[in-house]
């Protein structure tokens, strides 16, 4: 277009301020909103910068395109800057004491009647993913990101200044599926082959440092073919670090670092001191293993009241080795028949058989509902053990530690919110360590590992490891950490086996057979016995940080094109079928299901 090749735009929108008083200046942007005063027309301007009031007189000849602008128009405008009249200052927008005497406009695109209304929240999520380019245009989701922008911006700065190299990795890949499901991809020249798309670069930055690059990272992106959550979507992004002849203190070290330095700049604070628990402490106090530590309630264990109590519950579950754990909660005991049934019915999605509770009036006077297989003086025990006090409740679940945990940290985090018990005024972190290198698999029926299968044992273990000792498994603790803000896993990471024979014996512990252990890591394998330094490494979840820093509940509030909790693009309709001559040149062929699938999505 002429105009805007001659006349070039002079400052965003946002930009201007009362130090611009007097000067000529172009902005373009779109019309966010139109209101006409009679003889004048005042319209607010939006562009990635901001908002500023535009005023036009339309009975100029140069402003005879104001009486036609609407909504989204797209358009430019070359005027003067003024300071807006005393009681007309509009303290809410940063431009608010000035506005734009327009000179000259031009229309450089005209928009139909938008399906949505940028900015309103209250549209449905479905209709505002199909229109995410319209949506785009909210400045809450331009400021998502930009932050995006700035934190991806200071990683690379500290991670170069530390001496890391950036260096991009293949995302056509080999599978080994040892996780979540892989996304496979068809071969047009290696026909019945396939690649995949990588879950994490996790073998490729570890022969980066048998490659000698001592100090690896990328942004990078990643592929899981899962079940999706508020804060999971099928593709990510990662901070992936890996650097060689370290340990766990210089990982933590490093990332702390890099911890402080995005908080300073992106929230302008200090995080403190960073504390740090084992993973069995933190199951023990909080049921989670990424507890919100801005919550002040934690479990307890009612084994010796419970051992001995008579009720067959408590007795049979601490026969087999199970626990009996409590969660005290201020104010609940006034909590009615309705709400404690919805707690027992979250704690029964979590695992749990059912839940036990003791409630206090403010009088002092208990009820619970084991008071008619329980003594007065047994609920009441249970009661002042479990942390009870006066107008609260104590619930209680009696299970498998792992099952416990779960429901009750369940328990713990709604009703930390529900309730306002969690300063949210303030980013709680803490690092959680020693994690179990193995964890077992009843419906696979075997060890698989907690962390990924190159994690390293710690030193003291190794021997069970090489002596096959498999009642001893459970008892075997990893190099491994996580770092957690506000009761999200924002990092993960662990010092890695750079020893053959440890990753063989590793191997072998998750049954994997040596022919399986041959296709799936052989070049892996082969790798190691070249020389391999001590390496280990971290990976940050992009997606879950900017969710915490922008102060949004999903992830996808901090990505420009997101998927439906279905894994699916409303806005383009991936995925979608693709022609019979595509599939056959791959030497696909699909099943019933898939073609029945296929044909129903080209009805709809």
């Amino acid at each position: 277009m002429k105009f805007v090749s001659e006349t070039k735009r002079t400052h965003r929108c946002g930009e201007l301020n009362k130090s611009h008083v007097g000067q000529a200046v172009v902005i373009m942007g779109w019309v966010d909103t139109r209101r006409d005063h009679g003889g004048l027309i005042f319209v607010d301007l939006r562009d990635r910068g901001g908002l500023v009031q535009v005023v036009f007189n339309p009975t100029l000849k140069e402003l005879a395109a104001a009486k036609d602008l609407r909504n989204e128009f797209v358009v430019a405008v070359k005027g003067v800057v003024r300071a807006r009249p005393e009681g007309m200052i509009n303290k809410k927008i940063t431009t608010g004491e000035i506005e734009v005497e327009a000179q000259v406009c031009k229309i450089l695109s005209e928009a139909q009647p938008t399906p949505i209304h940028i900015g309103d929240s209250k549209v449905s999520e479905n209709l505002r993913l199909k229109y995410r380019y319209l949506e785009l245009r909210a400045p809450q989701l331009q400021n998502h990101l930009i932050v995006r922008h700035q934190v991806t911006q200071l990683v690379r700065n500290y991670l170069s200044d530390k001496g890391f190299l950036e260096v991009e990795t293949p995302i056509l890949y080999k599978s080994t599926p040892e996780g979540a499901r892989d996304y496979l991809v068809p071969s047009r020249v290696h026909l019945g082959h396939f690649y995949a798309l990588p879950q994490s670069p996790q073998t490729l930055k570890q022969l980066l440092m048998i490659g000698g690059m001592d100090r690896y990272f990328q942004i990078a992106r990643c592929f899981r073919d899962e079940d999706l959550r508020a804060d999971r979507q099928p593709e990510f992004s990662q901070i992936d670090i890996e650097m060689s002849f370290v340990d766990v203190e210089d990982l933590i070290e490093l990332n702390e670092g890099l911890a402080r330095k995005i908080w300073k700049e992106v929230r302008g604070k200090d995080i403190g001191p960073i504390p740090r628990l084992t993973f069995f402490e933190v199951m023990n106090r909080f049921g989670s293993d990424k507890p919100d530590l801005r919550n002040p309630l934690e479990l307890k264990d009612l084994a010796k009241v419970a051992k001995g109590s008579g009720f067959k519950v408590f007795e049979d579950v601490l026969a087999r080795g199970g626990v009996v754990r409590a969660l005290a909660v201020p104010q609940a005991g006034s909590f009615g028949r309705a709400q404690i049934d919805k707690l027992t019915d979250l704690a029964k999605q979590m695992g749990a058989k059912g839940l036990v509770w003791i409630k206090m009036d403010e009088g002092g006077g208990l009820s619970s509902s084991v008071s008619k297989v329980l003594s007065a003086e047994l609920v009441e025990k249970l009661f002042a053990e479990g942390g009870g006090q006066k107008g609260g409740a104590v619930f209680v679940v009696a299970d498998d530690f792992e099952v416990a945990c779960r429901s009750l940290a369940a328990l713990r985090d709604q009703l930390g919110h529900q309730l306002g018990l969690i300063d949210k005024s303030r980013d709680s972190f803490l690092w959680v360590v020693d994690f179990p290198l193995l964890e077992y698999d009843p419906n696979e029926r075997r060890w698989v590992a907690r962390h990924h299968p190159f994690t390293s044992p710690k030193d003291e273990y190794l021997q069970t490891l090489f002596d096959e000792n498999e009642k001893e498994y459970n008892t075997l603790l990893a190099k491994a950490y996580d770092f957690v803000c506000n009761g999200h896993e924002i990092a993960g990471g662990s010092i890695r086996i750079h020893n053959q024979q440890v990753q063989k014996s590793l191997f072998k512990a998750l049954g994997l057979s040596e022919e399986e252990v041959h296709h799936k890591f052989g070049f892996f394998i082969e790798a190691l016995s070249y020389g391999t330094p001590p390496h280990g490494g971290i990976a940050w979840g992009v997606d879950r940080l900017l969710m915490i820093l922008c102060d949004t509940d999903a992830i996808r509030d901090v990505i420009a094109f997101p998927k439906t909790a279905k894994a699916t693009c409303l806005m383009s309709d991936a995925p979608s079928t693709v022609s019979r001559e595509q599939l056959l040149e791959l030497g696909v062929r699909l099943g019933t299901a898939a073609e029945k699938g296929a044909t129903e999505g080209k009805k709809s």
